[in-house]
């Protein structure tokens, strides 16, 4: 195996001492050396094929340049972008990310971030947590810079990135009122999580504000999955007062419950119109294409990726938080109102 070229072998090629060598290639350096001398240096570094050290940088600067990032799911179609944003960011400003998996189990997410820290991360990027702060993340939360993505903790001074969960839902409503709805029933996201409580209570403030007549009825799902979108419509079918359009508190959610609506023999949008929220990969290739919010998941990424590179370094005027604009999609899963069901 190729032994690794290391900073004396430069200071040998060129005569010169270690340190020189090591002035030369550390444009931080307070103390340059020559520009000619410097780029005899730069010149037989390339052609002996030096590298940097990492783990040499990281002993002379205390600092990794590696951000942890968690996310709840990896097969999730919606993290994927997310992660894409930060890695574009983090690699513009000479960081990389370390993607890490929990399952959406809290206890997984609280021992990856402590195995994260202990490997060096400079700061946490997390995209799992729940609307409730646990007393254990205090540990390592007070020596880790930490911003959370697409879902923020309530009550709690961390800095977030999240979409305007409230104007998505806003816009869906309106929709389907300007399309002759009025009894509209909805999915809603699991109620730990903020993604599900901002667009419930973003769902029920539009039917209010729009005047939908009554208490609009609301299954709660226990996790953004296909089989919850069936199991929940299932329950609106048997239980709820009939209604012509449901609102899905993701894409996923859509996807299941139009299954379930066509295994009780119902079309949509014919017979229920249904909207989605994110607009993941691919819902625009559903019979029909899905109706749904379009949240900027490569801009969020992006977004909390500079966020917390600001936060390691210092950077004046920090950004507590930040919450993206949303554009409602219309596609062919909302026609007007036809019929009732239930």
């Amino acid at each position: 195996m190729k032994r690794r070229v290391t900073l004396k072998d430069v200071a040998d090629a060129v005569g010169v001492h270690l340190s020189t060598v090591s002035r030369a290639l550390d444009p931080s350096s307070p103390h340059r050396v020559s520009s000619e001398l410097a780029e005899r240096i730069e010149q037989a570094s390339r052609a002996l094929g030096y590298r940097k050290s990492s783990a040499g940088y990281s002993l002379k600067t205390n600092s990794t340049r590696m951000i942890g990032v968690i996310i709840p799911d990896i097969t999730d179609p919606a993290f994927p972008p997310i992660i894409r944003g930060i890695e574009d960011a983090l690699a513009r400003r000479g960081y990389v990310a370390i993607v890490a998996n929990t399952d959406g189990d809290a206890r997984r997410e609280r021992d990856m971030a402590m195995m994260l820290r202990d490997r060096g991360v400079d700061g946490l990027l997390l995209a799992s947590v729940e609307i409730t702060d646990d007393p254990s993340r205090e540990d390592w939360r007070d020596a880790t810079p930490v911003v959370t993505v697409n879902r923020q903790v309530f009550g709690s001074d961390v800095p977030s990135v999240i979409a305007d969960e409230a104007a998505g839902m806003d816009a869906i409503v309106t929709h389907l009122v300007a399309l002759g709805h009025r009894n509209i029933a909805a999915i809603a996201g699991p109620q730990h999580l903020s993604t599900g409580v901002l667009r419930q209570r973003g769902f029920l403030a539009a039917c209010a504000a729009l005047g939908i007549g009554g208490s609009p009825s609301v299954a709660v799902a226990r996790g953004y999955r296909e089989e919850e979108g069936e199991r929940c419509t299932e329950t609106l079918l048997a239980t709820a007062p009939p209604f012509t359009a449901l609102v899905c508190a993701n894409d996923r959610l859509a996807v299941g419950a139009i299954t379930a609506l066509r295994r009780r023999g119902l079309e949509c949008p014919d017979d229920v119109a249904v909207t989605g929220f994110n607009d993941m990969i691919m819902v625009d290739r559903l019979t029909p294409p899905l109706t749904t919010v379009r949240v900027p998941k490569h801009q969020m990424g992006a977004r909390a990726a500079d966020m917390i590179v600001d936060l390691i370094e210092g950077k004046p005027g920090l950004e507590r938080s930040a919450m993206l604009p949303v554009d409602l999609v219309v596609r062919g899963s909302t026609a007007r109102v036809r019929s009732t069901v239930g």
